[in-house]
């Protein structure tokens, strides 16, 4: 299992300088007969209604080009310049899938937009050869794959960042922060470009500079807010982070020196981390309530699955059974690529189990047996598909019974008080009663306060010979603001059998007027069937 020790923080900041252009190219290298990717090539976007280079690559940087420079000089400059536009929302994405292959260093991956990754690797460096060989992993893995790299590591993310915006590969010791960022320029920490301007015109180049001056002086004139950017990249204090998900209760992962692709070997695999975390789990009493399995390809595609279940579950065999249950459910199987290098199990939901005398009450284990049944079915074919029903407070037909996912409300449903049926009396609640209530077409000649004669429903017309009502139901005039009618339901049959639910919405004479003043005719619908 992972381990995570907090005594000495270690975050390592990711940049990539060239996100824009650099997702550009691996597009057009993955489409055949793209454009020639050796031109100087630029992004721009519109600032200030012109368009200004947002973006560019090492051929165009070597024409002396520079971010925020207007199109119509890069021209100038260099005619064959290759130009795309800015897509803020594929390179927001791309930045998200960077950070999903960046799990299997961290759980704790922070996303800095736009261009910008934290990994918290506290502890967990140790496990790919220390915090240098971790960094040139990392490193090369995504220079390999088109991106410009920039990297480093300190104890605060704050002065991780400032370094790696000058200096990739520097790893900073804890206590050494204001030593490593104090030659750097001003602009390193990232600030508005406002304060940057007005520190050079103060004389003040260098991070060491500004940090020479007094606390109180630096608050005054470029405000609390640079003070404390320029604290935590001196390493006093830190601002704190927020990981794209929740770090898990309990992890175990295994790592392959070699890709693996078989479903034995998988299936294998699953079973031993199933084993590994419900030991995990049971030297604290814990049961999981939520599963998550993760596998990374090598390609940096990362699928996940995930299993809910009805009560805590402490047993290696029913996660393996659970896992194995969803994973032959999906729709889309699971494609090992060129193989898995890391598969990840962890509980990200647990609960602590409680102990039952199962000799006393012969009940519970016909209850376990439920909920086994419950998460298998809901394993395979989703948790919202398998529903339990419950009474509610209310007079409104619609409204009486709520449908709820059976994996946290059986127990629930199991002692639910239903309205009691008066036996040899029919029921006063059609058996299927509809999401809304379908419009059906009455004759004008229908009695005002009666039931109609016949009427139309799907096409199909009903003749009424029985009949029984009315039932008056008003609305939740509290929660309506007025808009509520009165309904008048009846209970009718027609010549072949079928019984029918119906209603008309408001009452004669006083809700429903025409122009001139006289009853207007009824809107009127089916609501149910009964059986």
């Amino acid at each position: 299992m992972s381990a995570f020790s907090r005594t000495e923080r270690r975050i390592l900041s990711l940049w990539l300088p060239r996100l824009a252009i650099d997702r550009i190219k691996r597009k057009l290298l993955r489409n055949d007969g793209g454009a020639p990717v050796d031109l100087p090539s630029v992004v721009v976007a519109k600032e200030h209604n012109a368009l200004v280079i947002y973006a560019l690559d090492d051929a165009a940087a070597g024409y002396g080009l520079a971010i925020g420079q207007p199109l119509a000089n890069a021209r100038a400059i260099c005619p064959h310049l290759q130009v795309f536009d800015a897509d803020v929302a594929a390179d927001a994405k791309t930045l998200e899938d960077i950070a999903g292959w960046c799990d299997r260093f961290t759980p704790l991956v922070a996303l800095d937009p736009p261009q910008r990754l934290f990994l918290d690797i506290t502890g967990c460096a140790h496990l790919f050869g220390g915090e240098a060989n971790l960094l040139r992993i990392l490193s090369d893995a995504l220079t390999v794959k088109g991106f410009a790299v920039s990297a480093a590591v300190a104890a605060t993310s704050i002065c991780a960042r400032t370094m790696s915006s000058h200096v990739h590969g520097r790893i900073i010791a804890d206590g050494k922060e204001a030593e490593a960022v104090s030659p750097l320029p001003v602009s390193a920490l990232g600030a508005d470009q406002a304060i940057t301007i007005g520190l050079h015109r103060a004389g003040l180049k260098t991070i060491g500079d500004v940090a020479a001056r007094e606390p109180a002086e630096i608050t005054a004139r470029f405000g609390a807010h640079f003070s404390i950017l320029l604290a935590h990249a001196l390493g006093q204090g830190d601002a704190p982070m927020s990981p794209r998900k929740p770090l898990p209760d309990y992890i175990v992962e295994k790592r392959f020196a070699e890709p693996v692709a078989t479903e034995s070997v998988i299936a294998s695999s699953l079973s031993r981390l199933a084993s590994m975390l419900v030991a995990a789990m049971e030297k604290q009493g814990k049961g999981a309530r939520r599963l998550e399995a993760s596998f990374f390809r090598t390609d940096g595609t990362v699928r996940t699955i995930a299993v809910d279940t009805g009560q805590p579950v402490t047993h290696a065999d029913i996660v393996d059974r659970l896992l194995r249950e969803r994973l032959e459910a999906l729709n889309d199987p699971l494609d090992p690529g060129f193989g898995f290098d890391l598969i990840r199990l962890s509980a990200s939901h647990t609960e602590i189990v409680v102990q039952q005398q199962l000799y006393l009450d012969n009940h519970v284990h016909d209850n376990d047996e439920l909920a086994a049944l419950i998460d298998r079915i809901a394993a395979r074919i989703g948790s919202r598909r398998v529903l339990v029903h419950l009474p509610q407070q209310t007079h409104i037909p619609e409204r009486a019974v709520r449908a709820l996912p059976a994996q946290h409300h059986v127990g629930a449903a199991m002692v639910a008080t239903w309205p009691e049926r008066v036996d040899g009396e029919p029921p006063s609640r059609p058996l299927r009663l509809f999401d809304r209530p379908e419009p059906i077409k009455v004759p004008l000649a229908t009695i005002p306060d009666g039931p109609p004669h016949h009427f139309t429903w799907r096409r199909a017309v009903h003749m009424v010979v029985k009949v029984e009502g009315p039932e008056r139901i008003a609305m939740e005039w509290w929660k309506q603001d007025g808009k509520g009618l009165t309904r008048d339901y009846f209970r009718v049959e027609d010549e072949s059998g079928l019984r029918f639910w119906i209603f008309r919405d408001g009452l004669y004479g006083s809700e429903l007027l025409d122009a001139d003043g006289r009853p207007a005719p009824a809107n009127w619908f089916v609501h149910g069937l009964f059986a």
